[in-house]
């Protein structure tokens, strides 16, 4: 097992489902239980043994930045987005700062491990010679702060399917991933989505999943992120 040593949080949305608590700050400098998320994910990362860490940054992206200073490990680049790129188009334009094989985190997301943590588990899996991306997936039935109908379902080897129209899916994208830089050849140039690329992935059956075994909160609504904090409160989970 090799811990890939460069990694992506994805950290420049505009955070409008978190309003009114995003009109002042980027929704990744959202705390909750005194953490913000941008530095959960983090955590995470150098925990993984991950050596640098590229955020991209957007909206109020003076902010993230000031806000990383403090922050020595990971080693920390920032990718500032003129205009938005969404997530595919962030990843492209970070690719110089990325290795071969990266992570790439969502933001507005938080997970406790189970006994082995979620990224070594990836890295574990991680075959680059069937894969071009590895997905952290969560049971729909499980996530915290989660009210929609599922992303994919899985086969017995862990490939994923895309859910279809009016389906509803037992698993959910959980927003950590492996990616291999090859899945960005041929992309398109400027704004796009990285569903675009999973999508061209799962036809060539590159597309490949593993369940996350811990516990994953979806932190992107003021009431999710209530909801969380109640939990905490609660003694239900410690983070």
């Amino acid at each position: 097992m090799k811990i890939p040593q460069t990694a992506m949080v994805l950290a420049a949305g505009l955070g409008l489902r978190m309003r009114p608590i995003t009109d002042h700050i980027p929704k990744p400098l959202v705390r909750v239980a005194e953490r913000t998320l941008l530095d959960r994910a983090l955590d995470h990362l150098e925990a993984a043994g991950v050596e640098r860490a590229v955020v991209n940054a957007h909206y109020r992206a003076e902010q993230i930045v000031e806000h990383l200073k403090a922050r020595t490990r990971p080693r920390i680049e920032i990718s500032l987005e003129e205009e938005l790129l969404e997530t595919g188009g962030g990843v492209a334009k970070a690719l110089p700062l990325l290795g071969e094989t990266f992570f790439v985190v969502n933001s507005d997301i938080m997970w406790l491990d189970g006994k082995v943590p979620a990224l070594v588990r990836l890295a574990r899996a991680w075959d680059p010679e069937r894969m071009d991306a590895l997905l952290l997936m969560q049971r729909t039935a499980t996530a915290v702060g989660y009210e929609g109908l599922g992303d994919y379902v899985l086969d017995p080897l862990g490939l994923p399917r895309r859910r279809r129209e009016r389906e509803v899916a037992p698993f959910l994208f959980a927003g950590v991933q492996i990616l291999h830089r090859r899945l960005f050849d041929g992309a398109p140039a400027g704004r796009f989505s990285l569903n675009l690329l999973y999508d061209k992935a799962e036809k060539a059956k590159r597309l490949h999943a593993i369940v996350h075994d811990g516990e994953w909160y979806h932190v992107g609504t003021p009431e999710a992120l209530g909801l969380t904090e109640r939990l905490l409160a609660l003694g239900r989970i410690d983070f």
